[in-house]
């Protein structure tokens, strides 16, 4: 028997969305609200769920523990209100589960609006243990309490679904301003790290998060702090230490940038979850007129990773610049096949469309991109886009 368990409060807009998710697929459906004042509890209630109602005790860790009381499976799936199961992973997922020895399913989760990191990988279905507890602040897991397990009960494996199967809303620039997840999630490490000097784990969510608001100095020292505390075993921290280095240096040390991305291309994780610096490492090759090898490394990320955009775009950009207009050509048009209504897919299309020599077809793209700016409400792109494209071609042909 599979239990949903999930924590909520006031997500009347995503909620029906995720439990539609898992239809048919989870045998039982409890969702623990903490104070909703909104719809949340009655969407809840029409799609099946039992709803258990608790005071928000201050942070994720005590809240899920206490989730986990009212599940009776004998499998658990943890879901955010803002997350969804994709339905093409059902057959893996119950694969993995009627192995009488798996005790964890690591679950790829694709991260919509996360550009420069889009996969992670996160310990969210289990087997109901007693053992099996979550911890630590704000990000809650429950790895700390199977790492434990794992050395009373040995004969336990730890695996990880190779295919995608969470889509998660909650990281667009949007959602962590309305959410205040940015103040949220310094707080809970600047704690974090105050009990647990040099956590790895803290060290990379606040170095990470420091690089991103423009404080490179104290990020970067975090994050070096955090490489010097990080175990042997502790890959996906490492990672992403290694990841959020690169970034941190891309723009003032581009070879320091360089090596941190290829060292955290060596980590033991999936394709997916390596896209990241992938797509880093590509983009600074370009940079560094490296085109050869931007090349390979990218075109690894369409392969990994089709479903990624900045894929596309990026090795579009690659190869134009290689001169390979054919391939800069069919990146495009590959991007495009994901998000048709991408004016710079389109305005990158009609300038290599230009560079192969046919004008009727960049004249097509450029007019579709203006029309798409217009439509997005970007007018002043739109009008500069039609003076430089206008330059070029006559976008007033019949």
């Amino acid at each position: 028997m599979l239990s949903l368990s999930m924590i909520v409060r006031d997500e009347e807009q995503q909620l029906g969305a995720c439990l539609e998710s898992v239809k048919g697929f989870c045998d039982e459906l409890v969702v623990v609200d903490t104070g909703s004042t909104d719809n949340t509890i009655a969407i809840a209630k029409d799609a099946g769920a039992r709803v258990e109602e608790i005071e928000w005790p201050g942070d994720f860790t005590p809240a899920r523990n206490k989730a986990l009381e009212f599940v009776s499976g004998d499998w658990v799936l943890v879901l955010d209100a803002d997350e969804q199961l994709v339905d093409s992973v059902k057959p893996a997922l119950q694969a993995l589960m009627a192995q009488p020895d798996v005790l964890v399913i690591n679950l790829l989760r694709y991260e919509d609006g996360a550009v420069q990191s889009p996969y992670s990988s996160v310990s969210r279905l289990f087997r109901k243990h007693p053992a099996i507890q979550w911890s630590r602040a704000y990000h809650s897991m429950i790895d700390d309490s199977v790492e434990e397990l794992l050395k009373s009960e040995p004969q336990w494996r730890v695996v990880d679904c190779a295919e995608p199967a969470l889509f998660h809303t909650g990281y667009g620039p949007a959602e962590l301003i309305a959410g205040n997840k940015a103040n949220r999630l310094r707080e809970a490490m600047e704690a974090e790290l105050a009990s647990k000097p040099g956590d790895p784990y803290a060290c990379a969510k606040l170095g990470g998060l420091e690089v991103d608001q423009g404080n490179t100095t104290r990020g970067i020292a975090l994050l070096e702090m955090g490489l010097e505390h990080c175990g042997a075993e502790q890959h996906r921290e490492r990672y992403e230490l290694l990841l959020h280095l690169g970034i941190a240096k891309s723009s003032s040390q581009p070879e320091e940038a360089e090596s941190y991305y290829k060292r955290a291309l060596e980590e033991p994780l999936s394709p997916q979850v390596l896209v990241g610096a992938r797509l880093n490492l590509g983009a600074l090759l370009l940079r560094l007129n490296k085109l050869a090898e931007a090349t390979e490394v990218t075109a690894a990320v369409t392969r990994q990773a089709p479903e990624v955009l900045l894929g596309w775009y990026n090795l579009g950009l690659i190869q134009r610049k290689a001169g390979n207009i054919g391939g800069a050509i069919e990146a495009y048009e590959n991007g495009l096949q994901l998000d048709p209504d991408s004016p710079e897919l389109h305005q990158n299309l009609g300038a290599a469309r230009l560079a192969g020599g046919n004008f009727e077809a960049a004249r097509e793209s450029f007019l579709m991109a203006i029309g798409l700016l217009l439509q997005q409400n970007r007018k002043a792109d739109a009008e500069a886009l039609a003076r430089s494209a206008g330059e070029l071609v006559n976008l007033n042909a019949a």
